[in-house]
């Protein structure tokens, strides 16, 4: 009976020590307020540049079109062999981003390395942050109307443009993964004995591995997407023929175009999902 006792009297000071650091909780009710206040007042202030005047006539007309052509899509497009068809357009639009992604995934390793505050000095770091700050600013239909002056209009273009906006992201994304290792890892091979070329090739590359991997196939989805957008200035892909179907409205051809596209997504998107998830599990 008493150790019931005393079991009921400790379940009865926590419920007082409970029920006494709530009572005795910060009382932020005002900064609550003032959070809520501004929200409130960019949101009126953004809506107020908001005119919805309707759907225009032409709007309208796109709009049922673009349907018409979804359900009523050109099959021999949709499955013809040449280069004006769907297929090949993918599977160049694929070719830009696997190529966009890899190059701008090796290259960002060196700007990683030199913009981690755990590795460089810390003005040498700052400096390579800043650079890829400029790089992520600017977007990649910029980039690409700057290129294609450059490279002239065709895959090329879509090729650098893609790279150097991975840059931008996927360096941010690795730094991340640098200044997370674990140093005890590098200490314990540095005790043993072991030359730099060991330390990194059994302590570093084996923590950012599936990391580094997990972030490029990350950017290879969301480049899989921006390539379809880069052909609309022309820089390769499938973007360029669906904006012409589109202004010379051609929907069942348009429908093609946006059917090929969706089911290239769905597939992407399950098998970068499927090797994440076994890279989060360790499983590579």
């Amino acid at each position: 009976m008493s150790e019931k006792l005393k079991k009921i009297e400790q379940s009865l000071d926590e419920k007082l020590t409970a029920a006494e650091m709530y009572a005795s909780r910060p009382r932020k009710w005002l900064l609550y307020l003032i959070v809520v206040l501004i929200i409130v007042s960019l949101v009126t202030w953004s809506a107020s540049d908001v005119n919805f005047t309707g759907v225009t006539t032409v709007g309208s007309e796109v709009a049922k079109g673009v349907f018409y052509g979804i359900f009523n899509p050109d099959m021999k497009l949709l499955f013809g062999t040449t280069e004006t068809d769907v297929p090949y357009l993918l599977l160049q639009t694929i070719a830009i981003a696997v190529l966009g992604t890899l190059f701008g995934g090796i290259l960002a390793i060196p700007f990683a390395f030199l913009a981690a505050e755990n590795i460089m000095p810390k003005p040498v770091a700052y400096l390579f942050r800043i650079l890829i700050l400029l790089i992520r600013t600017i977007p990649s239909l910029v980039w690409a109307l700057m290129w294609i002056r450059v490279t002239g209009p065709g895959a090329q273009c879509g090729v650098i443009t893609q790279s150097v906006c991975s840059i931008g992201m996927i360096s941010k994304m690795y730094i991340t993964a640098i200044e997370n290792l674990d140093t005890k890892i590098l200490e314990s091979l540095d005790a043993m004995g072991c030359t730099p070329f060991q330390k990194i090739r059994y302590g570093v590359i084996p923590q950012l591995t599936a990391s580094f991997i997990s972030t490029m196939i990350y950017r290879f989805d969301i480049n899989l997407k921006d390539a379809t957008t880069l052909g609309i200035v022309g820089a390769g892909g499938i973007g360029a023929s669906l904006v012409q179907c589109l202004n010379s409205r051609r929907w069942a051809m348009v429908g093609s175009f946006i059917w090929g596209l969706m089911v290239l997504v769905m597939i992407i998107e399950l098998i970068s999902t499927k090797i994440r998830k076994k890279l989060a599990h360790g499983e590579y």
